[in-house]
């Protein structure tokens, strides 16, 4: 007899057909049959040693996060609630250009050191890999949900050629080349880059045509956080589909947002140059999340010749009066590359976290609010957190446009990515919240997407860009990653003032067939593995 039957569940299979009635039966981690309509023609209805009423709630596969940052946190956290009970089964990490593998020593403690705002320090991890297929398998021990992963780009630059912004050398092209390729024979499923961060924002084009058409010719695809989402956007959107169009490789565009003033209402000038491109033939896809504010960490927003050299060379430059002062002026008055060509306005930064429990005084407050409460200029009191923090703090960033939000998760190209940063006192909400929020608020409250349309843009649109055979879909054979949703009052909790609230009306979520949310409370269930490039 099989394992368990969801009895009465309305079916949204993440096709973006309509829903239908059915009993879906699980056995061995698959879906092993689905009777539709059992109760209502009176057939024989399956059975099985476990029987679940899911009357009222919505069945559908697993959420796929396309954008995710628990690197660290599936390691650390055994729980992840943070993820799990959002439904998703499914995260993509390694991303914007800067993880942990492939690394040496050096690098390590480097990389570390460059992303501590995104992922913590490290220091309760045991760091005992230092290649990609080292990490996966580390990642096959036992974890929450399933993690695929990209090489990050920034990382492979600083492991052939350092932290300094100038042009690899042929024997360092090579160097990259053969470390992305064996990052992908490993079990990569493409590469990430972060243009607007150091040292791989020092990559010309050229250089990253050339890694792309490694990546191609292992079936994988980039995902670029491209060099500008403000002063120069479409540029920087136009330039990542020629570079793709050059090597011949898929493209999927992370966190595809239109930010900052200057591109208040341009959402239709992206999809244009999309689809555009997409009718030429061009393979895109792209991920947002659901909010306006973005997130990152407070030293990315300086200029890029600021952060040339690593971690300690930024840290020597802001100690410096005088070069300090030329940091304050590129990034308020000119608008420095790191702030995507923007004068920076301070009153749009929220510190959001500190390493250093000693500053939490900023947290949740702008940087012009702590100084005016401080009496000091905005450059002063950004200048003291970075130092004092060693270049931890992570920040919001408000300055996107709902209008825009909107738009782009309406386009046939659309996944979800929460570019959820679990680290601070005070994250984002959607590191929390993103996947019930489209649900709730965006396809119920809003109508912006119906139903069976955005679980298609959250389940098997993303395993398609994967390239997944047996995921995405509520299909006989397929693996049993499901949730089961309550769509009159799934939500979700994360609100700015309180963003580590779990969502509401998300009871049940498996992982290879095995609960780990039931009744709404976490399991002890670590289903999740590592998810490897398949071959093409």
């Amino acid at each position: 007899m099989e394992e368990l039957v969801i009895r009465d569940a309305d079916v949204v299979d993440g096709s973006g057909a309509d829903s239908y009635r059915a009993d879906v039966v699980v056995d061995g981690g698959r879906i092993v049959s689905i009777v539709k309509e059992a109760a209502a023609a009176g057939c024989q209805r399956p059975e099985a040693r476990r029987e679940l009423d899911a009357e009222g709630l919505v069945l559908s596969p697993g959420f796929i996060d396309m954008h995710a940052h628990s690197d660290l946190a599936l390691l650390r956290d055994p729980d992840h609630s943070a993820k799990a009970a959002q439904g998703v089964t499914l995260e993509v990490v390694g991303q914007d250009g800067l993880s942990y593998a492939p690394v040496d020593d050096r690098t390590l403690g480097e990389v570390r050191r460059a992303i501590a705002g995104w992922n913590g320090s490290g220091d309760d991890i045991d760091f005992d890999w230092r290649s990609v297929g080292e990490y996966l398998d580390r990642l096959d021990g036992g974890i929450a949900v399933n993690a695929a992963y990209l090489i990050p780009q920034g990382t492979v630059r600083a492991l052939a050629v350092g932290w300094d912004d100038r042009e690899a050398t042929g024997a360092e092209l090579e160097h990259m080349r053969r470390l992305v390729a064996e990052g992908l024979e490993q079990g990569a499923v493409g590469m990430s880059s972060g243009l607007t961060y150091t040292p791989g924002m020092y990559a010309k084009d050229a250089e990253l045509t050339e890694l792309c058409r490694v990546v191609a010719s292992y079936g994988g695809y980039y995902c670029p956080h491209h060099r500008s989402y403000g002063a120069g956007a479409l540029k920087a959107y136009e330039e990542m589909v020629e570079l793709t169009r050059e090597a011949g490789c898929p493209l999927h565009l992370a966190h595809a947002t239109m930010n900052f003033g200057v591109n208040k209402g341009k959402a239709p000038e992206l999809l244009t140059l999309l689809d555009e491109a997409l009718a030429g033939g061009a393979d895109i896809t792209l991920d947002t999340y659901p909010y306006t504010p973005g997130c990152t960490t407070l030293v990315a927003l300086l200029p890029s010749w600021a952060s040339e050299g690593g971690p300690e060379r930024i840290m020597e430059r802001l100690a410096d009066e005088d070069t300090a002062e030329r940091i304050r002026h590129h990034v308020e008055e000119i608008g420095s590359d790191g702030c995507h060509g923007v004068p920076m306005e301070w009153d749009t930064i929220e510190i959001s976290g500190t390493g250093d429990p000693a500053l939490f005084e900023y947290v949740g407050r702008t940087v012009l609010e702590s100084a005016r409460l401080r009496g000091e200029s905005p450059w002063t009191v950004a200048r003291h957190l970075l130092l004092a923090d060693r270049l931890a703090p992570t920040i919001l960033q408000h300055v996107g446009h709902e209008e825009n939000v909107r738009a782009i998760m309406r386009h046939r190209v659309h996944t979800g990515g929460s570019d959820g940063i679990l680290q601070g006192t005070k994250p984002h909400p959607r590191a929390y919240g993103t996947f019930p929020h489209y649900l709730g608020h965006y396809v119920r409250e809003l109508g912006v997407l119906p139903l069976e349309e955005c679980v298609a843009h959250l389940t098997s649109r993303p395993a398609a860009r994967l390239r997944l055979p047996d995921r995405g879909l509520v299909r006989e054979g397929y693996r049993a990653d499901l949730v089961l949703f309550d769509p009159a009052t799934v939500a979700a909790g994360s609100t700015y003032e309180d963003p580590r609230v779990l969502p509401t009306g998300i009871p049940y979520v498996l992982v290879d067939g095995r609960f780990v949310m039931e009744d709404g409370r976490r399991t002890d269930v670590l289903a999740g593995r590592s998810v490897r490039r398949t071959a093409r």
